[in-house]
């Protein structure tokens, strides 16, 4: 359009020279024209300028008719190939998919003239607004052939509306649909956003996600929040919710045993709020602990043997020997040590035990605690005043 100004603005300067020119020695020129009946008199300068004038019009007429044409051709149409859209409109596809929020209100006057995606831009301007009647309005005008960009334009809207029915819905409904062949080059783009938006959806409603997806469609930094969630609101639970959880370890054990560690330990103290799982908290936890050490697993894993109805002190032994060869120097394994060493009553080497690690806080406490055998209401102000600390997580010892 620019352009087009350009060029007639061009030509009419060199008109307006020429004619300068011309009329100098001869005249501004006079027009008659008989024609019809009709008679046409004026100066040809008027001529000249009503002709240019007409002429752009009528040009500027044709662009837009041929504009329109081309939208409504571009509605209609459907796309075998990406290759197919105008690069402009690729980008906006790839644009739309990010789901970047940033400049939303220019890059949606950018495409107020595409066929294509016109909708879903008037749509995502109204989101951003917060209007998501006016968001879901502008969808129903879509072209069939940006159905997916549609659907997932809607689940955002549907997770802001908090409506959690209709986007699970739509969110299975785009995980199980087959993509659209003009879409498969952005095939990595679309799977990254639809994998984001269950990640909302899992965050928002865990439990509700937890029967939804029939697949792990989370990143880890999703993951992580989805565990989190559910161990927040475990108490809220049904029966059902529980056993769609236990279920799903079950099926994914080795899914979850290639997961990042934090995540893994997210899993154990799921697995510590279910019954019945003893045996899948020690596998777990003993894995984590050939992994790494870490002192939050070997508290639950110790508590766990310690809680078994005929408990294997000398099996729980030989695995802290293992620990301490493998992890020298953690004074929470001598004091599991002292611990097993006076049940089984050898009481000599759990002495021995207490001269290791003196500035350690678990130590200081057995030193203390040994020292006041025998004087149980002092022991039970000892344990009140350790069990208040925020670090100390309670065994039943």
């Amino acid at each position: 359009m620019k352009q087009i100004i350009q060029l007639y603005l061009f030509i009419a300067l060199i008109i307006f020279a020429l004619f300068s020119v011309f009329s100098y020695h001869m005249g501004a020129g006079y027009v008659y024209v008989l024609w019809g009946g009709i008679q046409f008199q004026s100066y040809l300068g008027i001529l000249l300028v009503l002709s240019v004038l007409l002429s752009f019009l009528t040009h500027l007429s044709w662009y837009g008719f041929k504009s329109y044409l081309n939208s409504e051709k571009r509605k209609l149409k459907y796309i075998h190939h990406f290759s197919q859209l105008h690069p402009y409109e690729q980008l906006g596809v790839i644009w739309i998919l990010q789901d970047n929020d940033a400049d939303q209100e220019f890059v949606s006057g950018i495409f107020v003239h595409s066929g294509l995606l016109q909708q879903i831009f008037q749509s995502k301007h109204a989101f951003l607004k917060q209007d998501y009647v006016a968001a879901l309005t502008a969808l129903e005008g879509c072209p069939t052939a940006t159905f997916e960009l549609s659907e997932i334009q809607r689940v955002e809207i549907y997770l802001a509306q908090q409506n959690a029915e209709l986007a699970l819905s739509h969110l299975q409904f785009l995980s199980s649909h087959l993509l659209s062949p003009w879409l498969l080059p952005v095939e990595a783009a679309f799977k990254k956003r639809l994998d984001i938006l269950w990640g909302n959806f899992a965050v928002s409603y865990p439990w509700l996600y937890l029967g939804g997806s029939t697949e792990n469609n989370l990143s880890d930094e999703a993951m992580e929040k989805w565990l989190t969630q559910l161990l927040e609101q475990y108490d809220q639970a049904s029966i059902e919710d529980i056993h769609r959880l236990k279920n799903s370890y079950i099926e994914n054990e080795k899914n979850i045993k290639n997961l990042a560690y934090a995540l893994q330990v997210l899993w154990l103290k799921l697995l510590l709020r279910i019954k019945n799982m003893d045996q899948a908290i020690t596998i777990l936890a003993t894995h984590l602990l050939d992994l790494k050490f870490d002192q939050d697993v070997f508290y639950i894993w110790f508590q766990q043997q310690l809680l078994q109805k005929d408990t294997q002190y000398e099996e729980i032994e030989l695995y802290i020997e293992k620990l301490d060869e493998k992890y020298p120097g953690l004074p929470v394994l001598s004091f599991a040590q002292w611990y097993i060493y006076t049940e089984t009553e050898r009481f000599n080497e759990a002495d021995e035990l207490l001269t290791r690690f003196p500035n350690n806080i678990f130590m200081s406490y057995l030193r203390i605690k040994s020292s006041l055998k025998g004087q149980d209401d002092l022991l039970d102000e000892l344990k009140l005043v350790f069990e208040n600390d925020a670090k100390f997580v309670q065994f039943k010892i």
